[in-house]
């Protein structure tokens, strides 16, 4: 089916997770993409500017925009969520991405997609911001940030010690949920935290690293054309 798309086109730019999330999933899927860059700020080229903002009034990447359905979605939730209705619409049983066709599977990933988009990404993002963004140290809030990132580390650790640690629902492929999490958790050296008692968070990443749908992902983006 793919060889009769048109290829989708994913806005982003090549420093934030989110993108990413968008790109793994559209090669799990071995989907036609092209990837357009945008810059911050209100320039014509940057995502707060009037050509962007009518792709996503919130001014943010991810965005997707389909060809072949004329549909754009925005926020990579809403991305991976589209993707995974439209193009993992395989047997019962033989998603790529997405939940078997039960409701304890289903239930069993949404907890975890939205500890992600409600928790651990956050955090991450807080971590990120007080330790080299924000104009002033402010150590305190720094300090509480790092907590709570690392006690997502152990919320992930325990649920991989409960999966087998491959995949973090199990199974013998990944799942939406490991292209949630990866973008967030691969940054945890850039955010200045550690995975050293974390040992299967790590194992995990580096699994997750090793596909090779991963790689072209982190390869595509940095590499797309620029708006």
């Amino acid at each position: 089916m793919s060889s009769s798309l048109k290829p989708l086109v994913l806005h982003a730019h090549s420093t934030g997770p989110n993108p990413y999330k968008v790109a793994i999933a559209l090669e799990l899927l071995s989907l036609p993409y092209t990837v357009k860059l945008w810059d911050f700020g209100d320039a014509p080229n940057g995502v707060k500017g009037a050509t962007f903002t009518k792709i996503n009034p919130n001014g943010r990447v991810p965005a997707l925009e389909d060809p072949n359905t004329s549909i754009t979605s925005w926020e990579s939730g809403a991305c991976l969520n589209y993707l995974l209705r439209t193009y993992d619409a395989a047997p019962k049983g033989n998603n790529v991405m997405g939940p078997k066709d039960d409701e304890k599977s289903r239930v069993e990933h949404d907890q975890w997609v939205f500890f992600l988009v409600s928790t651990l990404g956050p955090m991450m993002g807080q971590v990120n911001w007080f330790r080299h963004y924000h104009p002033e140290k402010i150590e305190g809030a720094l300090q509480r940030y790092e907590e709570q990132a690392y006690r997502c580390f152990g919320v992930l650790e325990q649920q991989l010690e409960r999966s087998g640690g491959k995949y973090i629902v199990g199974g013998d492929k990944p799942s939406v949920v490991d292209v949630h999490f990866y973008p967030w958790v691969y940054q945890y050296n850039f955010a200045g935290l550690s995975l050293e008692e974390y040992p299967g968070v790590k194992a995990w990443l580096d699994g997750i690293a090793g596909l090779n749908e991963v790689k072209k992902a982190y390869e595509k983006i940095p590499n797309g054309e620029k708006a």
